[in-house]
């Protein structure tokens, strides 16, 4: 029985496979695999007579079909533990549903694509005193309901909800304040004091200091007026007060 043939575009072998699966009207679960492999083959002889340009992977899809052909006609092999062998046609099977479903995706796509072509946009036109019209306000009616005692409710609730905001934790913390005490005027103010006090305490200097931050900022002056030449230091002995006296004229 002869086949008459009619060729039209197919997008890859998946693709002929399917129309061939599709015209047989047969399940694709269930391939006649002897009766496709015979149609493929029959379209890929006319392609070639036709000296249309056969791509390879046509081609190796003939070569899996007879492969799969020839496997399907031998004896299936004894398998352990009376276990099925493994169908033949498994991977195709599954490689036409993957390309089956995407091919459906890419139709569904498409139609979406036809169908926002035909949408138009239209930039809103709408006057400018009608975007600036405000619905006016009735406000003899908006408080016509209103009395005082829910205007307390209302305020009470209010106040509830701004303590809600304030936490009980770091609420208490002190604020913390930047000190801007500068080394060069601090040494400045000793050098004056230096001048008008020939022989002071350096323990007496510190305690006129009203923070931590001062005490070290004198400090530092204190070491940088006596590199300087400035001032000269004595101690009588360990942890006794240390002296501190002006090498400055008055």
């Amino acid at each position: 029985m002869d086949l008459t043939v009619k060729l039209q575009a197919f997008e890859g072998p998946l693709d002929l496979l399917l129309h061939l699966l599709d015209k047989n009207k047969v399940n694709i679960y269930d391939i006649p695999i002897v009766e496709i492999t015979n149609q493929y083959m029959a379209y890929i002889r006319e392609m070639q007579r036709q000296d249309l340009n056969v791509m390879s992977e046509f081609m190796v899809m003939a070569a899996t079909l007879l492969d799969i052909k020839a496997k399907m006609l031998l004896p299936a092999p004894e398998t352990e533990d009376d276990e099925e062998a493994e169908d033949p046609r498994a991977q195709l099977v599954q490689q036409l549903l993957e390309y089956k479903m995407y091919k459906y995706i890419s139709g569904e796509l498409k139609d979406r694509q036809m169908d926002a072509s035909r949408v138009l946009f239209k930039v809103p036109t709408i006057p400018a005193e009608v975007a600036a019209y405000e619905e006016p306000v009735d406000l003899d009616e908006l408080v016509a309901d209103l009395t005082l005692d829910k205007l307390n409710e209302i305020f009470q609730s209010m106040m509830k909800k701004q303590v809600e905001k304030i936490d009980p934790i770091r609420s208490k913390f002190g604020k913390i304040q930047k000190e801007e005490i500068s080394l060069e005027d601090c040494m400045s103010s000793l050098e004056d004091y230096a001048k008008s006090h020939k022989h002071f305490s350096f323990r007496g200097l510190l305690e006129q200091a009203k923070s931590k931050t001062e005490i070290i900022v004198t400090f530092l002056a204190i070491l940088e007026l006596m590199k300087m030449g400035t001032i000269r230091i004595t101690q009588e002995a360990i942890f006794d007060d240390i002296q501190i006296t002006s090498q400055v004229a008055a």
